[in-house]
């Protein structure tokens, strides 16, 4: 099993859920909105007027096939979108209660 994070500009909700989607039907996730950060591509965001927007983070446990694909898929986003701020890891998971 995996985890999967992906870590993303709020502005982009819409085109990960529709990647998610379609590279493998990811039904079980979990979310946290709004949430600051760094990036060396991205930049700060902070939800201020001097460092605006905030970011999301996706959880997905999974199987490691379809964590693989949920890597690939965000890197084809990513060359879509350009300078707009996605990021996805994929780690393993010990233990799973």
């Amino acid at each position: 099993m995996k985890m999967a994070m992906i870590i993303y500009n709020e502005a982009l909700d819409d085109e990960v859920a529709e990647v998610l989607q379609s590279c493998c039907l990811v039904q079980n996730y979990t979310k946290i909105s709004g949430v600051f950060g760094r990036g060396s591509l991205s930049g700060t965001h902070l939800g201020t007027d001097i460092w605006p927007g905030r970011n999301n983070i996706l959880y997905v446990a999974c199987e490691d096939m379809e964590g693989k694909k949920i890597i690939t898929a965000v890197k084809q986003l990513r060359k879509s979108l350009g300078a707009e701020g996605i990021k996805a890891f994929l780690m393993p998971i010990e233990d799973l209660t």
